[in-house]
């Protein structure tokens, strides 16, 4: 079976776009993958583009054959936008394997450990904090700490058992805190990255709410991105000890730096979602540097994160999926997640445009917080074409 055609698809996803790649072959089997371009990472396509030659011609079912291939072709600029093409392409080969040997994309992965995967409410209450994604997603803005809470109980009755919330603060020009990203001119707190005192009284402010909602049988995950440096991320955990986090979620380019964080705050740590492969995640598993490594499978491709899983289960260390894309990337996160003895919990986003569902021929199967995994060859899913020419992209 020989590659035939790489064809990139795209469609609107409201304040963002969902990207897509078709790999087709000669015998009529046809593999997709979910990538995105979004949030830093334009480009990818371009990439995909002019690897294309390099892997039409090439047997599909050889993919870390070919992987290795297009890795040493990129060497010399290796991870980035070079490993998210990548990614999106050994990901569409391994939806064709499963495909061609008539096996979930799982039993590519030794097989299924667990049936079904916990999942946490990922950006819960950040798209709703914006009037125009409010809008997109169909809810109500939030604009008071009464809503916090109202939204909170929300998650409470949905049957998720915890959620994950960015830095909030109600009355400001840019309610949700990002300075680590600064998209916009003159964004508060960049480039300092400070925890100042209002700040931290705010943050104290937005767990009380939702822990007044939620109740205590909710675990609440806090998402600082790359927000502030170590004296900052030191700061914000000891406002926050008395509220029992789940894990604090952080980033930092400097294993040491997190090794330093996790010690001297005492609480439980999760990062390294940006990282590419096990080179880059090595030598933070070798610092101790985290509690959960959070591994980003369309950016590393779903064969290499779980070489990467394998890496962390030396250590002692569990691994969640960074997955807050469409349902293709939800499944290709659920089968390596399911065939992981190291795994912790999943990742997803619950608020989202109305036409997601669309997207694809089987949504995924959630019920009362867990994802059941299906046994349909490949991932489980194929992209529903039709749908996403419907919805062009617009920017």
């Amino acid at each position: 079976m020989i590659i035939t055609d790489v064809e990139s698809l795209h469609c609107d996803a409201g304040w963002r776009n969902f990207s897509f790649l078709k790999i087709s072959t000669t015998d009529g089997i046809v593999g997709y993958s979910e990538y995105n371009e979004s949030y830093g990472s334009g480009g990818v396509s371009t990439v995909i583009a002019k690897l294309k030659p390099y892997v039409v011609g090439a047997p599909a079912l050889s993919h870390e054959t070919l992987f290795a291939t297009l890795y040493a072709i990129t060497r010399q600029a290796p991870g980035g936008i070079n490993a998210q093409a990548i990614a999106a392409i050994e990901n569409a080969l391994l939806d064709i394997k499963g495909k061609a040997l008539g096996v979930p994309c799982y039993e590519l992965f030794g097989g299924k450990i667990r049936d079904s995967l916990p999942l946490y409410w990922s950006h819960c209450g950040s798209y709703r904090m914006n009037g125009t994604t409010a809008e997109m997603i169909g809810k109500p803005v939030l604009s008071s700490l009464k809503d916090l809470a109202e939204l909170g109980a929300e998650v409470r009755g949905s049957g998720y058992t915890a959620l994950k919330c960015n830095i909030y603060r109600f009355n400001n020009a840019y309610p949700v805190h990002t300075p680590g990203f600064a998209r916009r001119p003159s964004t508060p707190g960049a480039p300092e990255l400070n925890a100042d005192t209002a700040l931290l009284s705010d943050l104290q402010k937005q767990m009380t709410a939702l822990r007044e909602g939620t109740g205590d049988s909710i675990d609440i995950l806090l998402d600082m991105n790359f927000n502030f440096k170590t004296e900052g991320y030191l700061r914000v955990i000891r406002a926050l000890k008395q509220f029992n986090l789940m894990w604090f979620e952080l980033d930092l380019f400097n294993p040491e730096a997190l090794a330093f964080i996790r010690q001297q705050g005492n609480e439980t740590i999760a990062s390294c979602e940006s990282l590419y492969g096990h080179r880059e995640f090595r030598p933070y598993f070798e610092a101790q540097s985290m509690d959960v490594a959070i591994i980003d499978i369309p950016w590393n491709g779903a064969w290499q994160s779980y070489k990467i899983a394998a890496l962390a289960d030396a250590y002692e260390i569990n691994v969640a999926p960074h997955n807050f894309y469409g349902h293709l990337c939800t499944m290709m996160s659920a089968h390596v997640c399911s065939a992981i003895p190291n795994f912790r919990i999943m990742e997803i986003d619950v608020d989202d445009v109305p036409w997601r569902d669309d997207l694809v021929t089987h949504v995924p199967l959630i019920e009362n917080g867990m994802l059941t995994l299906p046994n349909r060859p490949g991932w489980g899913t194929d992209i529903n074409e039709d749908a996403i020419a419907a919805h062009p992209i617009k920017r």
